[in-house]
């Protein structure tokens, strides 16, 4: 629901160009190839272990956040979907267009108040706000999971009795896409 909120409130379109940072985690996956399904020209950042599976859903061009800075390549965005709040706030603005779109998936307060800030100032807008939960979303979703369009990456699975061990293992920021409890009713 996330990566599809802040999709929609960049007013995607087909031909964009879109970079998401902290493409190989459970949002961004998903973002990636809801930016594919919505015709953009998608560029993941992440390390280097989970480049070969963003390729794989769908990103036109990867890049190794550890190897490169995809605020100092000369490229410029009309959205950057930073999932994991990581990315340097003005250097982040000056990859944009003009009218771009910069999308903080998890924000400090002070991110919050400068995007507020930089969306009544410039042409370029500041996204920071949560999705809600709408029946049309999850719906809009499940038609594109039942279509073979989009698909959850799982990392790893672990039983319920392992959850604090699947904790730990998220905590490490080295798995791709989603880690699974199992719930078993045996």
């Amino acid at each position: 629901l996330e990566a599809l909120h802040f999709l929609r409130k960049a007013k995607i379109q087909r031909g964009q160009k879109v970079l998401i940072n902290g493409a190989g985690g459970s949002i961004g996956t998903i973002g990636v190839q809801l930016a594919k399904h919505f015709g953009a020209e998608v560029t993941a950042v992440d390390s280097t272990e989970k480049l070969a599976m963003l390729r794989a859903i769908g990103a036109d061009h990867v890049i190794d956040y550890t190897q490169e800075d995809f605020t100092q390549n000369g490229q410029r965005y009309d959205i950057i979907f930073d999932v994991v709040g990581k990315s340097h706030f003005a250097r982040s603005l000056r990859a944009l267009t003009p009218s771009g779109y910069y999308l903080i998936g998890n924000p400090s307060l002070a991110k919050k108040m400068r995007g507020a800030w930089i969306s009544k100032r410039t042409g370029k807008t500041v996204t920071t706000d949560p999705a809600g939960h709408r029946a049309e979303d999850l719906i809009f979703l499940k038609e594109l999971i039942e279509a073979g369009k989009l698909r959850a990456v799982i990392d790893r699975r672990y039983p319920l009795a392992e959850t604090a061990e699947a904790h730990r293992y998220v905590e490490t920021g080295q798995k791709a896409g989603n880690v699974v409890i199992i719930v078993s009713c045996s």
